[in-house]
């Protein structure tokens, strides 16, 4: 058996096409423009890639960028009075905090300042309990882009046996409420579980967000299963080059699974192209206007 490789490059795509037509409409049916605020604090190089890739996508699709690039110096008040002015402007509908934060910064403090109708990361913890309780809002964009792209291998998750590798704030639990509002059974394991390639196995659609380069192997899983591999790890190449590999070993799990997603090319694009559909939400949101579905 060899997978059908699920391309988030494409699906992404069509996704951020779709979002570039629905701001199109708002301004031209009634004068929005969707405003998206990304704060960056400090010269991390590897978030600075992340800023300009996010802000390329928000320009092109007809948004409009609000950069906040602070320098390692600033401190927590001065943070909080950014947000402060964010939360403030009519034309900022979301604010996303570009993480890691500097070490003299409380994340989850600053996190908890925007304001929860302009959280386009789906962090802040009105957001989290709103997720959990099954109720409508901003939901983290990674573990949206998952779902989206398991949708298009299976028409309904409904039924399905469904496996979370990692339990994290930011992908494992909240990608584990969302298959459950998709009416699939779902567990969620991580690096301590107990005979995990067993527990592994018994997954029709699987979602591997560990950390750890190749960890799922291709023998764990289930003839036919889909895998969504959220990883993205650097390792060592050939000619003393690094490489980028997921979760799961891919050329293992390729001939064992029914579908999965490449690294990179999966989910990857995938979560820039939800930030732009999370950021066209709270502006409708915010504007009483009918989100668009997808």
């Amino acid at each position: 058996m060899t997978a059908r490789i699920i391309d988030g490059k494409t699906i992404s795509a069509d996704l951020r096409g779709k979002m570039t037509d629905a701001v199109h409409r708002l301004r031209r049916d009634r004068g929005i423009v969707p405003g998206l605020a990304v704060v960056l604090v400090g010269r991390n190089p590897a978030s600075e890639v992340y800023v300009r890739n996010k802000s390329k996508a928000v320009t092109e699709s007809g948004m409009h960028p609000f950069d906040q690039q602070l320098p390692d110096s600033t401190d927590e008040a001065e943070s909080l009075e950014l947000i402060a002015e964010l939360n403030a402007d009519p034309q900022v509908n979301g604010i996303l905090v570009q993480l890691p934060l500097p070490k003299h910064i409380d994340a989850q403090k600053i996190i908890a300042a925007i304001d929860p109708a302009k959280d386009v990361d789906g962090f802040h913890p009105l957001n989290v309990g709103r997720l959990a309780s099954g109720l409508p809002g901003l939901v983290p964009c990674t573990p949206l882009g998952c779902i989206l792209l398991a949708r298009t291998v299976h028409t309904s998750l409904e039924g399905m046996e469904a496996v979370v590798v990692g339990r994290s704030n930011i992908v494992g639990k909240p990608v584990a409420q969302m298959l459950l509002a998709e009416n699939a059974t779902v567990t969620i394991c991580h690096s301590r579980t107990n005979d995990l390639a067993t527990v592994c196995g018994r997954a029709d659609l699987l979602i591997a967000a560990i950390g750890k380069p190749e960890f799922v192997r291709g023998h764990w899983l289930k003839p036919g299963a889909t895998v969504i591999d959220v990883g993205i790890n650097r390792v060592p190449g050939a000619g003393g080059k690094s490489r980028i590999v997921g979760d799961v070993a891919f050329a293992e799990a390729s001939q064992v699974a029914g579908a999965i997603t490449p690294v990179p090319g999966g989910v990857g694009p995938m979560t820039i192209a939800c930030l732009l559909l999370n950021t066209v939400r709270a502006a409708c949101m915010q504007n009483e206007l009918p989100v668009p579905s997808i």
